[in-house]
């Protein structure tokens, strides 16, 4: 996903009185009419987007690379499941991580030590002796991650206790540093591991997410009491206004598990550590063997049961009114058409960058663009794009033809499907033997990425005004949920892709157009229903 990947709107957990006071009770100074302590907050997560990002275009390359290169010789769906995996566990974990941080340390406090643990976590990548010691690694990176993302969302918000516009604005800026470092990122970590090797690759992400902790630890003091303490339990969730990336709707999810005491609550906490100790354990000695497909499969299945339970609940067991449901019902198929979105456009990193790697002639003036610089493009088009995006919905809306909800969800899975049809035909000129130039992939991700825009930037925001307010935390925390579901899917698509079957890709890619075009269609036919359930939510 893109640096804005899903990270849709809707902005943290409403902060509380201590937080207001914290936040105009900083230094007082500002930056471009904003608090000075956003420049604190949008350089970490410049930087753990760098590490995250470059990190991310390494991993099935890196999986599927020969033994004798410094790869682990997997093969493309054993690579593919643990890059689904480890992708859809980073946005699973924003939910334990945003109640930890909201509820147990405070937003500062996670986002210290999530940004020391994703340090230790890369610095196991690049040193790793072993196959267990790189997956462990890839575990600590997602929580770590999970402690981050939603936190550092969550000081945003509370660095802006009045709400509003300014706020919109912040996260914007808050979201141009996303993007800046998820451009970087393959950038720099894709050269260096094709000029030094792969532990290179991994280090710069190390490299990258320790400045950044650096950078917090020396600006933490710019951001006064804004996400010093853990907010009350009876925060709740704050507006949904804004447009950010998925994690930073993440920030939104962090009252997501709230309710139960702290003290309670480290319990939990506590033995979910010894048990997650003890499985390392196993697995490190032998005694237990992960079967990385079988546990994608696994995992989806738990998190789709996860998932019609919760909605189950609120239909029928949450004392709903008729209206509520409804409005419910009308979020239950919007969330279908984000996993679907997301299973699609989630080939950017597995089976198109495998396709940049092995099928894609790549130079340039006598020089071979790494296959990781493909990455880079869609946070660039984001940049170049999304203000782009904004300016026609204001545009449309004042001359009352902004388009719904969703029609949005409509136009953005007939975009991800079409970005297909452009690799079907890329990969047709692959089966009659040539390579594919650049500019298939190119197109592609263009293409993909305004699709985005129209998804994105609406998910969160639409689900705070079609829940009633006293769900609107768990909802968000669950809609975080179709970015993980969708990853999930997206792993186990790039893993039919088969190196010896290469006459078979064109149809698969044509299979992923047409579950987007067919989900499209339903959706489109289903508008009329959608617009009574939703009764007055544009």
């Amino acid at each position: 996903m893109s640096a804005g990947s899903g990270l849709p709107g809707g902005s943290s957990g409403a902060p509380g009185a201590g937080s207001v006071a914290g936040a105009t009770g900083a230094s007082g100074r500002s930056f471009l009419g904003h608090p000075v302590g956003l420049v604190t907050v949008f350089f970490v997560e410049m930087w753990e987007r760098l590490s995250f990002y470059g990190m991310r275009a390494l991993l099935i390359l890196f999986l599927v690379d020969q033994v004798a290169h410094g790869g682990m010789g997997l093969d493309d769906r054993t690579a593919a499941a643990i890059y689904g995996l480890y992708v859809g566990g980073s946005y699973l974990s924003c939910l334990p991580g945003g109640w930890i941080g909201d509820r147990l340390l405070g937003s500062q406090r996670a986002v210290l030590i999530g940004g020391i643990v994703i340090t230790i976590g890369h610095l196991l990548l690049g040193f790793s002796p072993s196959t267990q010691v790189f997956f462990f690694g890839l575990l600590v990176i997602v929580i770590g991650t999970g402690l981050l993302k939603p936190n550092s969302a969550a000081i945003v918000a509370q660095l802006y206790p009045e709400g509003g516009a300014r706020r919109d604005a912040g996260f914007t800026i808050y979201y141009v540093g996303i993007n800046v470092g998820a451009t970087l990122g393959p950038l720099v970590a894709g050269l260096l591991a094709v000029s030094y090797g792969w532990p290179a690759g991994f280090m710069t992400a190390a490299v990258g997410m320790a400045a950044g902790v650096l950078q917090f630890i020396w600006g933490r003091r710019l951001l006064g009491n804004a996400g010093r303490e853990p907010m009350s339990a009876s925060g709740d969730a704050g507006d949904g206004a804004g447009a950010g990336d998925g994690a930073r709707a993440a920030g939104s999810s962090a009252t997501a598990l709230a309710g139960a005491a702290p003290r309670a609550a480290l319990r939990w906490l506590a033995l979910a550590a010894v048990a997650l100790l003890v499985l390392v354990v196993l697995l490190w000695n032998g005694t237990l063997h992960a079967a990385p497909v079988a546990l994608q499969a696994l995992t989806t299945q738990a998190v789709i049961a996860i998932v019609i339970l919760y909605f189950g609940y609120l239909m029928f067991g949450a004392g709903l009114t008729r209206r509520e449901r409804l409005r419910v019902l009308a979020v239950v198929v919007l969330f279908t058409a984000s996993v679907l979105f997301w299973a699609g456009y989630e080939q950017t990193g597995s089976s198109l960058n495998l396709f940049a790697e092995r099928y894609t002639d790549r130079q340039l003036l006598g020089w071979q663009i790494p296959a990781t610089y493909f990455q880079a493009l869609n946070p660039i088009f984001i940049v170049v794009f999304g203000p782009v995006f904004a300016a026609l919905w204001v545009l449309l809306a004042r001359r009352g033809l902004d388009p719904s909800t969703p029609l949005k969800f409509v136009l953005a899975l007939l975009g991800m499907g079409a970005g297909f049809v452009v690799m079907a035909a890329a990969s047709r000129l692959v089966v009659a033997g040539q390579l594919a130039g650049m500019g298939w992939l190119t197109i592609t991700y263009l293409v993909h990425t305004c699709a985005e825009l129209c998804l994105s930037p609406v998910g969160q925001s639409v689900v705070t005004k079609l829940v009633p307010d006293r769900f609107c935390s768990q909802s968000l925390g669950v809609w975080l949920v179709s970015l993980s579901l969708g990853n999930l899917l997206a792993g186990r698509i790039a893993g039919d892709f088969d190196p010896t079957h290469l006459a078979a890709m064109p149809g698969q890619f044509m299979f992923i157009f047409w579950f987007a075009a067919i989900s499209a269609v339903v959706l489109a036919l289903l508008m009329p229903l959608m617009r009574r359930w939703m009764s007055g939510v544009h």
